[in-house]
Parts: structure tokens; sequence; C-alpha cells
């Protein structure tokens, strides 16, 4: 069954996105909770609106995305962590770290799916970490995971 998702469902896909899901989990789950329409000519027309309505609203949060961007130049976020006497941490570094970090350290509110962590961040040291808020706007942002 084609659906429409009508806002982000995890390990399944993103707002605005076409997918094709079992037919009973769409008509029992996911089209009575308001998470998705059917993918019929009509839905798919309507669907061109939204994501251009969608666009039009990243294009004026534009400016706001470039002045996060020139507050993290060249600032290094700590991540702590728990460590070993190796150097290596228990478990890895997740988006969910970093947006905490984010929120405490330079008072931002960025979604998890805007954060495009490096491979497998499982020891001390630095690494960089890319943003992607807009099209345009993709900063990369050092980080530091420190032992706690």
């Amino acid at each position: 069954m084609d659906i429409i998702l009508l806002q982000d469902v995890e390990h399944v896909g993103y707002k605005h996105e076409l997918v094709t899901v079992k037919n009973g989990y769409g008509r029992n789950y996911l089209i009575p909770q308001g998470f998705a329409l059917i993918a019929n000519s009509a839905n798919r027309a309507r669907l061109k609106e939204l994501q251009r309505r969608e666009d039009a609203t990243e294009a004026k949060r534009l400016g706001e995305y470039q002045d996060i961007a020139k507050k993290l130049d060249g600032q290094v976020l700590r991540i702590g962590a728990k460590a070993g006497t190796s150097g290596k941490i228990f478990g890895s570094v997740t988006n969910i770290q970093i947006i905490n970090a984010l929120k405490e350290q330079f008072d931002l509110d960025i979604e998890r799916r805007k954060v495009q962590l490096p491979d497998n961040v499982k020891d001390l040291g630095t690494y960089t970490l890319v943003l992607n808020l807009h099209k345009e706007v993709q900063p990369e942002v050092k980080f530091e995971v420190v032992s706690e």
C-alpha cells in the first residue's frame, strides 16, 4: 500500500514522503492515527501543495539557520562520556547527546534528524559533525568527547 506520511514516523519515513507499507499497518495504524494518507491521485496532488508550503516555510527560516551557523562558527562542543582506561567510551555518542549538549551549552534547539555524526564515535577525542539545517546552510561543528 502506498501512503503519504503527514509526520515523521520512526523506521518508516519522513514527513511528506511517499512510502510503501504493508496493507494492515497502513490501514489499521498509520491512517487512523492521522500519521498518513492513502496515496491516491487527489492526495498526490495535495502532497505537491504541502511540499510547496513546507519549502516556503523553510525559506523563511533561512536567516535563522544562518544565525545559528554564525553562532556555532569556531565553537567546540564538549560531550561527557564514561570511558575506560584505554580511552574507549562505553557505548557511543548519539544524536540525542549532541542535541542535549547544544541546548545546554549554546541554548539552541535543533531537530535530532538534522545532526549528521561521523561513523562510530566510540573513543575519546575531537570529531566533526555536520548540521543539515537547510540545503544552503550546513555548518560543520567540532565536538570533543571527554571523560566524565
